[in-house]
């Protein structure tokens, strides 16, 4: 599929305010800006399985289309939701635990990059990563 392979962040738009308006500190903020986030995405049919590794954590999610599941932000903000397919982009709807706001995720391949799209409140990120 599409999706599937190695993909290694290249550049953020927005991402500080976007953590910002997520409620994340200043220093973790500054952190997170410079992640060296490397994804691997493996699909088989409607099923996912996603590594991150980071400078901050490794981990491996792996979820089922349209099937809710629980997931943990690098700062332990606690989410639930899931991820659907439209076209050609993955989209996700998480409702956070803590406080019942949803942030909304889309994933598209845009030319030879990845495009990962968050909003939150009103406030809106991208962040492009090139296959790695």
């Amino acid at each position: 599929m599409a999706f599937d392979g190695t993909w290694k962040i290249d550049r953020n738009e927005n991402y500080e305010k976007f953590m910002e308006a997520m409620g994340i500190g200043m220093m973790k903020r500054k952190l997170g800006a410079h992640d060296n986030l490397k994804i691997t995405i493996q699909q088989n049919g409607d099923k996912f399985n996603v590594k991150e590794a980071s400078n901050f954590r490794n981990i491996e999610i792996e979820f089922t289309l349209g099937v809710n599941f629980e997931y943990s932000l690098a700062d332990g903000t606690e989410l639930s939701g899931a991820w659907t397919q439209e076209g050609n982009k993955l989209v996700a709807t998480f409702t956070r635990k803590d406080n019942g706001k949803v942030l909304k995720a889309t994933r598209e391949i845009v030319g030879d990059e990845l495009v990962q799209t968050y909003v939150y409140e009103g406030v809106e990120s991208k962040r492009y990563f090139k296959r790695g």
